[in-house]
């Protein structure tokens, strides 16, 4: 079949630091306990091999990860690449934990605008997830941060000030930010708005968008829980009219309905180990409606093949 691969794919600088980190961690001789706060990256695999290594990852989405510290008692805490408030590094301190900060320097700059614009005295309205770690991080830092999702709810914030100001979360739709900042402006003409969508992000959707129209089907390899994958396939669908499918790996690719097709293409979130896109490619590539024997997708992928250490375009 033929196979488009779209550019890039792969992990990011961010991720490739965190899990490079915590990575050194499972080959040194420590003796205490160590724990990750949230998921590192949105693959179960490697979150299981740390797993596996004696290190624990507290995961709950429907708690934030200030509340996620209450479990963590002693010993050493890793903040994955979304960040985290200025309250959880405190309650952290106050607990006593070591800690080991792999927070993605794009976070690291985003939060830094936060508090600039703060100290300068504007309300800010970040466009961000609910309840995503990089949000509720921003969202730490001032009860004048304001996360939005929606058109909606830019409309019912009614700001009293004419010091407004825009960010965002650095994993959003280029897209989607776009028609939530022109909402914005029309209700505070005199808003300063600052884009920081990181480069990862900003180029994976690009290149999405501008995807060769000769495409029948775009497959995503994300998890589903990554919120950049998600927005990957969602630019394929609304931006580049070309219908998308976010797969885990090669096993969730539907054969029936890959029969369907003469070209794919594939492109993947920044948080996906570049092999189990690299499967999923050659897989395509290999296949043949007509040939059964082209047809067996189950991944030969071991997880520690996953770990790794350098970032690719």
């Amino acid at each position: 079949m033929e196979t488009i691969k779209i550019s890039p794919r792969g992990y990011c600088h961010g991720v490739v630091n965190a899990i490079n980190t915590i990575t050194k961690l499972t080959e040194k001789s420590i003796d205490k306990p160590i724990t990750i706060l949230g998921m590192v990256i949105h693959n179960k695999q490697v979150v299981d091999f740390f797993t596996s290594k004696g290190i624990k990852t507290l995961h709950d989405p429907s708690r934030t990860r200030l509340e996620l510290l209450d479990e963590i008692d002693e010993g050493i805490v890793v903040f994955t690449a979304h960040g985290v408030s200025p309250e959880v590094y405190k309650k952290a301190l106050d607990k006593g934990l070591e800690i080991i900060d792999t927070t993605c320097k794009d976070v690291v700059k985003s939060h830094t605008v936060v508090h600039e614009l703060i100290d300068d005295g504007y309300e800010i309205i970040y466009i961000g997830k609910h309840n995503h770690p990089e949000s509720d991080g921003a969202k730490g830092i001032s009860p004048n941060v304001h996360v939005v999702e929606t058109l909606d709810e830019i409309r019912d914030l009614a700001l009293q000030t004419s010091r407004v100001a825009l960010t965002n979360q650095t994993t959003m739709s280029l897209y989607d930010i776009y028609q939530l900042a022109e909402e914005a402006k029309k209700l505070y003409p005199s808003i300063y708005f600052v884009d920081e969508i990181c480069n990862a992000t900003r180029i994976r959707q690009e290149a999405v968008k501008n995807a060769d129209q000769t495409i029948d089907h775009i497959f995503i390899v994300g998890d589903r829980l990554s919120n950049n994958s998600q927005h990957l396939k969602d630019v394929s669908i609304e931006q580049a009219k070309i219908p998308s499918t976010l797969i885990e790996n090669v096993n969730e690719i539907d054969i029936k309905l890959l029969k369907t097709f003469t070209t794919v293409g594939v492109s993947s979130g920044a948080s996906t180990p570049t092999q189990v896109t690299n499967e999923v490619i050659a897989f395509l590539q290999q296949f043949d409606k007509d040939n059964l024997e082209t047809h067996n997708n189950q991944t030969k992928l071991r997880t520690e093949t996953l770990l790794e250490r350098k970032s690719t375009r």
